[in-house]
């Protein structure tokens, strides 16, 4: 198997892995949980460079931080599924994310 292809299966993994943990989010759980899971799969998107991911997790977090609850929030959780699972993982892509999110949820 080539490195490249090692690669691909590392990331394929790694998006799973958070694509699961969104899911197992209970939105209505309560801020300080959200916060804590939300914080896990930000900071886990940061390591392996998944910037569309990062950028939306930390603007879910200041959605939480600000008081949003309920409904938005599982908004918020699908469009961090979308930025996970979205094939590109660059600054272009992260931009256009931050941009949707804008245009959403008023952030």
């Amino acid at each position: 198997m080539s490195v490249e292809q090692q690669g691909a299966q590392g990331i394929a993994a790694i998006k799973a892995d958070l694509t699961r943990r969104v899911a197992a989010i209970e939105w209505r759980g309560g801020p300080a949980r959200l916060a804590g899971e939300v914080d896990q799969i930000r900071r886990l998107a940061k390591a392996h460079g998944m910037l569309p991911a990062l950028v939306v997790a930390q603007q879910l977090e200041r959605a939480v931080a600000r008081g949003d609850h309920g409904p938005i929030v599982h908004g918020w959780l699908a469009m961090l599924s979308e930025a996970i699972s979205s094939e590109r993982q660059d600054a272009a892509a992260s931009d256009t994310f931050a941009a949707a999110c804008q245009v959403r949820f008023a952030a």
